[in-house]
């Protein structure tokens, strides 16, 4: 097999067959030993995150990626990405013209993984449950536009909108529906821990040292009814302390698969096919990369210092020196892979250039140089991060137009401190809950918004993004996702940097590498299996 396989969507069911002729995984779940991925992801009880599994309060990939394969939801992304398929419903779809009113039926002989049986009533009392709690840092502003759920049936469940919403059944498909067993979890708190009651292919079993897990073991659900088709028994996710390791269990057969997150400096290495036992896949993916502004604060609250930034920050540099080429320049917070995209930044502002830079502060009255902090998470976006915001830093200070300092945080103390406010300047990245561009606009600059920023735009919030979802056919919303990614570039309240590539390392033996991880970054552990050969 090829040291490094490259799956484009567009040949992805070409290249299936080959990849298959490698291994077949027929019935290699019966009696085979647990499949072993290793991560960098860090599962850890805090006082913001008592409950880093419960759906009410998950909103980040990592624990997103725990969430998919034990509960489920109404509707699921299929295996390649798409439109959304139904999972726990055996149908779904919007019953009205203006798209506010969607009707979703359940498979029948439903049951929780614990044996207690799933009703409509279920449904409605997890939506219901995670709108009621509205948990700051959770994925509530997903289905914050819901207004009434009704279960006419026992088996029917009707969701009216407060708005049309074109994207409602990709909203459906991610862990903020998820739903949970109303005889486990309490209505009015959250459930503290890593115990999992779900109905989705896999149990949870998690191993923790000082309320941090070590392991997670996925063990198949018996009672799972859904469209899914796991190609395991039990896969182990075991808990790296750092990519380095998470490489050297690899190489000595510790582990069987390794993904989030690798250097660039591991995937170079890898590609180079030096280890015949390993094999390395690419994927196209959707993370992006960006910079945040707060725009209250004193010196970034001013438009020209944040185009300034945006006239000379240098994305190729970044994606060649620090990166070595597995991600790419973005230029709007959409990446290139969605519809709708377009490179608004580099049309304003095109190649760095400092003389452009000088002029747009010295125009504003603005004096040089320019002082502040940068922040970001030294433990939650991969080991490249602390030299990206170095690069950064130096590529700003060398134009002698700022004075730049970087502060690196735990993710633990960051998020919160980001949440609220607390930084002028800093670092996120964005795994989409779903491919559209709706997902790349809405959770920015909505009212409610995932970064908690003060910026807001009245012709984005109360014209762009509602007009965008009444679009059933998306291409139809073109034209006003390519004025709101303008406004954005305009005044650059975010400023994006970098589109990433996924990869999997995987040793031989292990089949289904190629969709272990779908184009919104969803980890599918049950698409694992292992050669019978």
């Amino acid at each position: 097999m090829n040291r490094k396989t490259l799956v484009l969507p567009a040949v992805a069911g070409l290249l299936a067959p080959l990849l298959a002729a490698c291994g077949s995984s027929e019935d290699a779940g019966d009696g085979a030993d647990p499949i072993v991925v290793g991560t960098t992801d860090q599962f850890v009880l805090t006082e913001e995150n008592p409950a880093p599994f419960d759906p009410a309060l998950a909103y980040e990939a990592a624990a997103w990626n725990v969430l998919r394969n034990t509960f489920q939801t109404l509707m699921a992304l299929p295996r390649s990405g798409g439109e959304p398929v139904p999972e726990a419903a055996s149908e779904c779809g919007f019953t009205d013209r203006h798209n506010e009113q969607y009707r979703c039926t359940l498979r029948s002989g439903m049951k929780f993984a614990n044996g207690h049986e799933l009703t409509a009533e279920d449904v409605k009392f997890s939506i219901e449950r995670t709108l009621g709690l509205k948990e700051p840092n959770g994925p509530v502003s997903l289905i914050s536009n819901i207004d009434k759920v009704e279960t006419p049936a026992g088996n029917e469940i009707v969701f009216h909108l407060k708005s049309p919403d074109a994207t409602f059944p990709h909203k459906l498909a991610t862990p903020a529906a998820a739903i949970v067993d109303s005889e486990v979890y309490n209505r009015g708190g959250v459930r503290d821990g890593f115990a999992v009651d779900g109905s989705g292919p896999y149990t949870l079993e998690v191993e923790e040292k000082g309320g941090a897990v070590t392991s997670a073991r996925f063990v198949r659900n018996p009672n799972y009814k859904g469209q899914l088709e796991p190609q395991n028994d039990e896969v182990e996710l075991r808990v790296m302390p750092g990519s380095d390791a998470m490489e050297k269990a690899l190489r000595s057969g510790d582990i069987d698969v390794m993904a989030r997150s690798m250097s660039p400096e591991q995937i170079a290495r890898l590609e180079r096919g030096q280890d015949e036992d390993i094999d390395l896949v690419e994927m196209p993916g959707q993370e992006i990369r960006y910079l945040v502004f707060n725009t209250e604060d004193r010196v970034l609250g001013k438009e020209a210092v944040r185009r300034a930034v945006a006239q000379v920050v240098d994305r190729q540099e970044l994606v060649r020196d620090v990166y070595e080429r597995s991600a790419e320049p973005l230029y709007s917070l959409v990446p290139k892979s969605v519809g709708s995209h377009v490179n608004s930044f580099f049309n304003k502002y095109g190649e760095p250039d400092v003389g452009a830079a000088r002029e747009t502060l010295s125009r504003a009255g603005v004096d040089t140089p320019v002082k502040f902090e940068l922040t970001y998470t030294t433990d939650h976006y991969g080991p490249a991060t602390a030299e990206e915001f170095e690069l950064l830093r130096k590529q700003l200070n060398d134009t002698g137009l700022f004075d730049v300092t970087v502060k690196g945080v735990e993710w633990k103390t960051f998020r919160p401190a980001q949440s609220k406010q607390e930084y002028a300047a800093f670092g996120m990245g964005w795994f989409p809950d779903f491919p559209d561009p709706d997902n790349f606009t809405a959770p920015f600059f909505a009212k409610d918004n995932f970064l908690s920023s003060p910026y807001r735009n009245e012709e984005i919030s109360t014209q762009l993004i509602p007009k965008t979802r009444r679009q059933t056919e998306r291409a139809g919303a073109a034209k006003d996702f390519e004025r709101l990614q303008n406004i954005v570039a305009d005044e650059v309240p975010v400023l994006p940097l970098w589109q990433g590539k996924q990869y999997v390392a995987a040793r031989d033996g292990v089949t289904g590498v190629e969709w272990a991880i779908n184009s919104s970054s969803v980890l599918q552990l049950w698409e694992l299996g292992r050669s019978a050969g």
